[in-house]
């Protein structure tokens, strides 16, 4: 006859196998409709939405500081000029004596587009603005710092509808021509900004 053997599991067959079943477990009870990169895309947009317009709100109010610190240190403002290419300092010389009047200029946002990068660091945008110049368009680069966006590169064109640009280069060909034959007479120089 033979014995019947009572054997129990082993101690160590019983935890591999709760590590097997963990990883299991928590994938099953995960919301496969999680809310939280939606969330999360909403708030920085939200963010960003305030921060330009913060910006431009500061400029129609010539609010020097708050207009000034929702940029980066190390920003770059290209205006509609061709000359128009400034870093943070520059800019904030050319464009003091302007909100020190009391009248700097009335920008007001009617069309946006913003994307991010996938770490939401840095996000660009591009904008249609009604302005004193009439339609205008804005495009940039925020960044991300201490939990706020800034403003690292801001770009202003005038914009120009494709039936009326022949009239247009009518209008600045020999201004351009002129400053076109300087240009050429300089190296290509590339900036980088640290």
């Amino acid at each position: 006859m033979k014995k019947k053997l009572n054997r129990l599991p082993n101690r160590n067959t019983g935890l591999s196998l709760f590590w097997i079943l963990l990883p299991l477990l928590f994938w099953a009870c995960q919301d496969k409709n999680d809310p939280r990169p939606e969330a999360q895309k909403q708030h920085h947009l939200q963010q960003v939405h305030q921060t330009l317009d913060r910006w431009h709100e500061a400029a129609a109010k010539a609010d020097f500081e708050n207009y000034v610190n929702q940029m980066t240190a190390n920003a770059v403002f290209v205006g509609t000029d061709a000359t128009e290419n400034w870093n943070r300092p520059d800019f904030e010389a050319f464009s003091k004596p302007y909100f020190t009047q009391g009248k700097a200029w009335s920008f007001t946002a009617v069309q946006r587009n913003v994307y991010f990068s996938n770490d939401y660091k840095t996000a660009w945008f591009d904008e249609l603005l009604d302005t004193q110049m009439k339609l205008c368009r804005g495009s940039g680069v925020l960044q991300y710092q201490n939990q706020s966006w800034k403003i690292a590169h801001y770009v202003l064109s005038i914009a120009v509808p494709n039936n009326r640009v022949e009239e247009l280069v009518n209008l600045k060909k020999h201004t351009d021509s002129l400053l076109l034959l300087k240009l050429k007479e300089k190296p290509l120089i590339t900036t980088v900004n640290k």
